[in-house]
Order: structure tokens, then C-alpha cells, then sequence
């Protein structure tokens, strides 16, 4: 069997590693129009900020029998031959996987035409990563546009570089696709706090150059002069590729729940998918979809269908600490509880959902620490204490809850929701050798996607090797017995 994946970005790197794993027998090219190899996309706002190293997002070399092909952008795919060409060869399939992802939504405005002008820039490769770095060493004023999590995440990496920025938010209040407005006020506040300038339901009228190079944007509200704009308005599904090879396409390629095209030897997933839910935009989701997809042409058991739904967002910026996951307090039923904690002035915001006996959803902004414990908590009945209150508590509390700790938390507990590892996938692992945290990520997966999971991964390993240390220490602490490790 011969399968072409046309995107070697997380989606389709992960689609081909699985399905070579599932059919040692299948021939994969892996066909990538960017020269890096695969790396991990959701961290490029972490480079930016100077916290990671560009090595570091280099994605896991895929299984034996895939072939990488960087820097080969598909030009045509021939469904009658079926062929993908590319300016230097041509690959023959039995099945095409699209994989296209998506890219950077243009703003129809004055002064943004097909060639951006010099010093404007988007976020979606690591070369827009390393240009925007290059850019902001001794920039005068950085703007940014768009206030969702790509936007702010890249502006506090370049206020931390040290740039003036001002962020436009076409919308009143920051993250309003991900926060109810009075959690997006305090980020907004704290957002201040950290030296941006943020300007609140701002549109974005014209973009000003002198000499072909950005000088300025006009607002509605006025004129800021700047010599970097970073575009951080969206995106949208990349179907050319799809269209051209005449596939039916509504915003998005359009896919059944078993992610065939109209053509049945042609699939796509992740963000240029758009599946009878929609699309998400997230990764999670589009791992999901590339299990199931390699376990169906592997002809292996079925998967669970892929969803979209039950995505959680992670803010990884600089300075601040925003999570958010499940139900928010505007999507709450009649019979459901809303508990809050609304503090401004520390930056502080807690709202937790309570449907029946356990944690529907909540929303965390300024305490990390507190995100991280309400996540293993989310979708787990029987486990919130006897007055919920408690866990708004913290570490800080009278009567703080211990249920989402390592020794307490049931075998279960999804520790990595990207790539649905539990903890007892993790102690599965750990007890067939894998005593590391980088260890454990290579064989789970886990920490391998937003990274939000880093803290818990580390938790569990902590304790692991307390109760079950290598061969060569001893255990200083016997594990719990009361609950099933595996």
C-alpha cells in the first residue's frame, strides 16, 4: 500500500508515524512544503519569547517505512493517475491523505495587498517565528492585531524581548472567543500590568508604509507609528491543493465521519478538514482524527469517532496564566452551579461549573498552579469534595482537597489531554522502563502538544520514583494501594 500525506505538519507527521506503526508493510511519503523537518507548531510563540530552543520543537523521527520530503510543496494532485507532483518529482498513491492545515487569514485593508510590506508579518511557520525574532531586536513599537491566544501569546513574547507593544482588539475585551468578558477584564488589566498598550474594540482600517515598509496602522480610534505588525487575525483551511484537484470544499475539505473525501481514495484531516462537526483548530482534535484515519487503511479495530468538542485552551504567554476548559459559566445549565472567585486587583480569576457530582468545566486566570489541579478534576464524578468551594481554595485554603494528587488520582485521570494519556498510561510506561520524564513522552506521547501537562507529567513521575524507583534506588515511599496504578 502506497500513501501520500501532503502536510508534514503535527497532524500529518502523526498520521504517518501511526500508520507506519499499524502497517509496517505500507510505503509513506510524508511531503512537507517547509524545509525544517516536522516540529511542533503550538510552541512557536515559546521561541519567540526565548524560552524554548528551535531544536527543541523538532517532532520525534516518524517509524520506519516513512519517507520525509521537506521543502517539496505539492503543486498538483492527478486523481485519475493518482499522482501528487511537486517541482522536482511526483509521488504515486493507492491513498492520498490531505493534511494542508491552514494559514494565516489576510485582513482586507489598505496597504495589505498580495505582497505583504517589509516589517508586517504573520505566525505560522518557523520561519514567520524567526523573521518576527529578527524583526523585534531594536523595534520601536510592536503591533500586534488580534486579541486571541496567538495574538497575546505573541505579544507578551515580544514585550519580554523588550519591544513596546500595543495589541488591537476588535472585541472589548481580550480572548473573548475563550473567556466570558469579566475573566477577559482581568487579562486585559493584567495585560497593562505588563506594559501593553491595549486598545479595546479598535478596527483596524489601513495599514501605513513609507518607502514600501511599514511606519504605522490607522485605527478607528487613531494612529499608532510602528515599525513591526504582527497579524495575528485568525486563520483559515488551506484547500487549494483540494479544489484544484476539483474535491468538494466548504470552508474546508469536506469530509464523512470516516474522513473520506467524495473521492474514496482521498482523505483529509486536521484544520483543512472540515468534518460533519466543523472544524476546531486545535491539535487534539486532529490527533484524534489521524489515529482514527491510520487505523482504518491499517485494518485494525475501529476507532472511536473523532470529535471536536470538549477542547481546552492553555495560554502560554509570558506573564500570565489563563486556562480554560469545559463548560464556562455563560454556557451553564438551569440545574448547574456556578462557583467564582473575582479578584482584579491580584489578577485573579476562578469560576468553576458544577453539574451534578462533578467538575463540568472552569476557568482559571492568574494561578497556575491552581489550573493544573482543576484540570485533573474536569469530567471525574464523585470526586469534588463535599462543598466544592474548597477546590476554589487552592493551596491557600483552611481545608484544601488532596484528590488531585499523584497518589489519590485514579489510573484513569486523563493527565495529557491532547494525546489521551492517563496516568495509568504513564505508570504503564514508567514500569516498562521509561523512568524519565523525556522518556515518558516519548513512549506516551504526553507533553509532546500544548505542554500544558508538563507540571502533572513531572507530579507523576516525582511520585513514581518515590514508590517505585529504577532498579538501582530504593523506594523511600510504598505506593498507594487503594488505587490502581494500572
Amino acid at each position: 500500500m502506497r500513501v501520500v500525506v501532503v502536510g508534514a505538519g503535527m497532524v500529518g507527521h502523526r498520521f504517518a508515524d501511526d500508520l507506519a506503526r499499524l502497517a509496517p508493510h505500507a510505503e509513506v511519503d510524508l511531503v512537507g512544503a517547509e524545509p525544517d523537518a516536522p516540529y511542533n507548531r503550538v510552541l512557536l510563540t515559546e521561541l519567540l519569547a526565548g524560552r524554548v530552543e528551535a531544536a527543541s520543537l523538532t517532532l520525534p523521527r516518524p517509524a520506519a517505512g516513512v519517507r520525509v520530503w521537506g521543502g517539496s510543496e505539492a503543486l498538483h494532485v492527478d486523481r485519475e493517475r493518482r499522482v501528487v507532483a511537486t517541482a522536482e518529482r511526483t509521488f504515486a498513491y493507492d491513498h492520498l491523505v490531505l493534511a494542508t492545515g491552514a494559514r494565516a487569514r489576510r485582513l482586507p485593508v489598505d496597504g495589505l495587498g498580495d505582497t505583504m510590506p517589509r516589517g508586517v508579518h504573520v505566525l505560522r511557520s518557523l520561519d514567520d517565528a524567526r523573521a518576527v525574532e529578527v524583526a523585534a531586536r531594536g523595534a520601536r513599537r510592536a503591533v500586534v492585531v488580534g486579541s486571541g491566544p496567538l495574538g497575546l501569546e505573541a505579544a507578551c513574547a515580544l514585550a519580554h524581548r523588550g519591544a513596546p507593544v500595543t495589541l488591537v482588539s476588535a472585541s472589548p475585551t481580550v480572548l473573548a472567543r475563550d473567556l466570558d468578558p469579566v475573566a477577559g477584564e482581568v487579562v486585559g488589566r493584567a495585560l497593562h500590568g505588563l506594559g501593553l498598550d491595549v486598545r479595546a474594540s479598535a478596527v483596524l482600517q489601513a495599514v501605513e508604509t513609507v518607502d514600501g515598509r511599514v511606519a504605522g496602522v490607522r485605527l478607528d480610534s487613531g494612529t499608532v507609528e510602528a515599525d513591526l505588525l504582527v497579524l495575528a487575525c485568525g486563520s483559515e483551511p488551506e484547500t487549494r491543493l483540494a479544489r484544484a484537484a476539483g474535491l468538494a470544499v466548504d470552508r474546508g475539505v469536506v469530509v464523512g465521519a470516516d474522513l473520506a473525501t467524495d473521492d474514496p481514495r482521498v482523505s483529509a484531516i486536521g484544520d483543512c478538514a472540515r468534518t460533519p462537526e466543523g472544524t476546531s483548530g486545535l491539535v487534539g482534535p486532529g490527533w484524534q482524527q489521524a489515529a482514527a484515519l491510520a487505523r482504518r487503511l491499517a485494518g485494525a479495530a475501529a476507532a472511536p469517532a473523532p470529535t471536536v468538542a470538549g477542547a481546552a485552551m492553555r495560554l502560554k504567554a509570558v506573564g500570565l496564566d489563563v486556562v480554560t476548559e469545559g463548560v464556562r459559566g455563560s454556557g451553564a445549565g438551569p440545574e448547574d452551579r456556578v462557583l467564582a472567585v473575582h479578584d482584579p486587583h491580584a489578577g485573579r480569576h476562578v469560576e468553576l461549573v458544577v453539574r451534578h457530582d462533578e467538575l463540568a468545566g472552569f476557568t482559571c486566570v492568574g494561578d497556575g498552579d491552581l489550573a493544573a489541579h482543576l484540570a485533573t478534576q474536569v469530567g471525574r464524578p464523585g470526586v469534588l469534595p463535599p462543598d466544592p468551594l474548597q477546590l476554589l481554595l487552592g493551596t491557600s485554603g483552611a481545608a484544601p482537597t488532596t484528590s488531585g494528587s499523584p497518589t489519590t488520582m485514579p489510573a484513569a485521570t486523563t493527565v495529557c489531554r491532547c494525546n489521551g494519556v492517563t496516568k495509568g498510561d504513564l505508570v504503564a510506561a514508567w514500569e516498562d522502563g521509561c523512568t524519565s520524564v523525556p522518556a515518558l513522552a516519548d513512549r506516551t506521547r504526553a507533553t509532546t502538544g500544548c505542554g500544558g501537562c508538563r507540571v502533572l507529567v513531572q507530579g507523576v513521575a516525582q511520585w513514581l520514583e518515590q514508590v517505585d524507583p529504577p532498579a538501582s534506588q530504593p523506594a523511600t515511599t510504598p505506593r498507594e494501594r487503594s488505587v490502581p496504578a494500572t
